[in-house]
């Protein structure tokens, strides 16, 4: 298979004619000029012979100009071989091709009317640290649809009880997360490369998704085990308003371990995010809707919504990742499941 592609397809012939006349035709006797008339136009220079892709292609890649190269194959086509030698030799014989700047390769230059806006500061940092997590870790996303129901039920009890301090549904998630996570530590961990090594956490450093601004952060509550959940409510109110605020340091934007992300609040259902590099999982939470649904054998209507699980392969297989967002669905659908677990 190594000389297929020195083979014309079919066994055809190529149809360039070589110089030094044309088989077939009547030749002008020597010494007597052909009238002007019937002198043929001067040959144009003849392409080169070339017939497989694959030979053009190693040309192309070689940096070649396969108009200078001698083909030895049939007919004077040029074959693969000819281009190994070529490449071997000495550097005259490549083309002379400058090379485009890469940045603008395949991109139309902006026009009239076209708004430019150079990827500085935070934008660049964000697109850097996501670029850099669709590029190293191999990231696998599962979901599920619960009755948040129950949930809606607990919050407005527990803030009814205390409505001095009222704890948001967020702050439920995240206690049901750290549940999660105590049951399923793999998930709070991270690939080190370098090390070729798996590490899980001791504390969970909580990061939560804010929309700020300035663009997309991911403020960290650390050892957020630690917290009651009226502790994690008042963290999280204070962190995400600093976050939009632009008022926390670099030391509160890094370091998390696993982060909770409610894109809900844009009214979307679901998603596929990309997880927080160097973290291995991200829990997402769409919007809470009316929906019917079966209680008890009997369609009802109910407030659902969907959890998704975004993990890295690597720390963990379906099993794992599949138990963690059970066990958060079913304390999402069931409250007081989380008794057991505090």
């Amino acid at each position: 298979t190594a000389e297929a592609d020195d083979v014309p397809v079919g066994g055809a012939q190529p149809l360039h004619v070589r110089p030094g006349g044309y088989p077939g035709r009547h030749q002008q006797l020597q010494g007597t000029p052909a009238p002007a008339a019937a002198r043929p136009d001067p040959a144009p220079p003849t392409a080169p012979l070339v017939i497989s892709p694959i030979v053009r292609r190693l040309a192309r890649e070689r940096g070649l100009d396969l108009a200078a190269l001698h083909g030895t194959g049939p007919g004077g086509v040029i074959r693969r071989a000819d281009v190994e030698a070529a490449s071997a030799a000495p550097a005259a014989t490549l083309a002379a091709v400058p090379d485009a700047p890469a940045a603008h390769v395949g991109l139309a230059p902006a026009g009239d009317g076209d708004v430019v806006i150079p990827l500085t500061g935070i934008r660049k940092v964000i697109a850097d640290k996501l670029s850099r997590s669709r590029r190293e870790i191999p990231e696998v996303t599962i979901w599920v649809d619960v009755d948040a129901t129950g949930l809606l039920a607990t919050r407005a009890a527990i803030n009814a009880a205390t409505p001095e301090t009222p704890v948001s549904i967020l702050a439920l998630l995240a206690r049901i997360c750290l549940s999660g996570l105590r049951r399923y530590p793999q998930l709070n961990a991270h690939v080190d490369t370098e090390g070729q090594r798996i590490v899980q956490s001791a504390g969970v450093h909580l990061g939560i998704a804010a929309q700020t601004d300035r663009g997309l952060v991911v403020p960290v509550l650390r050892d957020a085990q630690r917290l009651t959940t009226r502790e994690l409510a008042a963290a999280l109110a204070e962190t995400t308003a600093a976050a939009r605020a632009g008022a926390l340091p670099p030391a509160r934007l890094t370091g998390g371990t696993f982060t909770l992300n409610n894109y809900g609040v844009f009214g979307v259902d679901g998603s596929t995010p990309i997880i927080n590099h160097p973290e291995a999982a991200l829990l997402g939470v769409g919007r809470i809707v009316d929906k019917p649904w079966v209680v008890d054998g009997q369609l009802a209507v109910r407030k659902v919504t969907q959890l998704s699980l975004t993990f890295d392969h690597r720390v963990c297989d379906g099993g794992v990742a599949g138990g963690f967002l059970r066990h958060v669905a079913d304390c999402v659908e069931q409250p007081a499941l989380l008794v057991a677990n505090v």
